[in-house]
C-alpha cells in the first residue's frame, strides 16, 4: 500500500476512516476550510462530480482551520453529504501533506504518487478527475 494512503481519521459525522481502503485507485484529497470563499465556489463542483466518480476516483474532503459546527454547516449548505469529509481540526493531515493554504487539492494516481498539489478551479478539477477515471 502506498505511504501516502497510510492514514486514518474520523469523518465529520463521526465515522472511522481508513485511507488504505482507497489503495489501487486514483484519489483526490480536497483540503478546505468552512469560512473560505474559494472553497465555497469549488464545493459546488465537488458536490456535482464526486458522486459520479465515487468508485473510480474518490474525492475526499479534509476539513480544517475551523470549528466542527461550521464545517458541518458547510457540508450541508453545499450538499456535500454524499462525499467523505474528514474532520482534521487538529491539522494532522494538513501537516502530513504540507498544505499551507486552503483550498488545496492533492491528486494521487493509482500508485499513490502525488501528481498535482495546489489550486484547481472547477473546470480543471473536473478535467483531472475525468482523465484519472479513464486511467
Amino acid at each position: 500500500m502506498p505511504a501516502t494512503l497510510s492514514f486514518t481519521g474520523k469523518t465529520l459525522d463521526g465515522t472511522a476512516f481508513d485511507a488504505a481502503a482507497l489503495a489501487g485507485r486514483p484519489v483526490v484529497l480536497w483540503f478546505w476550510a468552512p469560512w473560505c470563499a474559494t472553497c465555497a465556489s469549488q464545493a459546488w463542483t465537488v458536490a456535482e462530480i464526486a458522486p459520479a466518480y465515487r468508485d473510480t476516483v474518490p474525492i475526499v474532503g479534509v476539513a480544517g482551520l475551523g470549528e466542527q459546527k461550521a464545517m458541518k454547516s458547510f457540508v450541508t449548505e453545499f450538499d456535500l453529504g454524499g462525499t467523505t469529509q474528514i474532520d482534521d481540526r487538529a491539522g494532522t493531515l494538513w501537516r502530513r501533506f504540507k498544505v499551507a493554504e486552503q483550498s488545496t487539492f492533492v491528486v494521487l494516481d493509482r500508485t499513490g504518487r502525488v501528481v498535482h498539489q495546489g489550486f484547481l478551479d472547477g473546470e480543471a478539477l473536473t478535467r483531472q478527475v475525468e482523465t484519472l477515471a479513464r486511467g
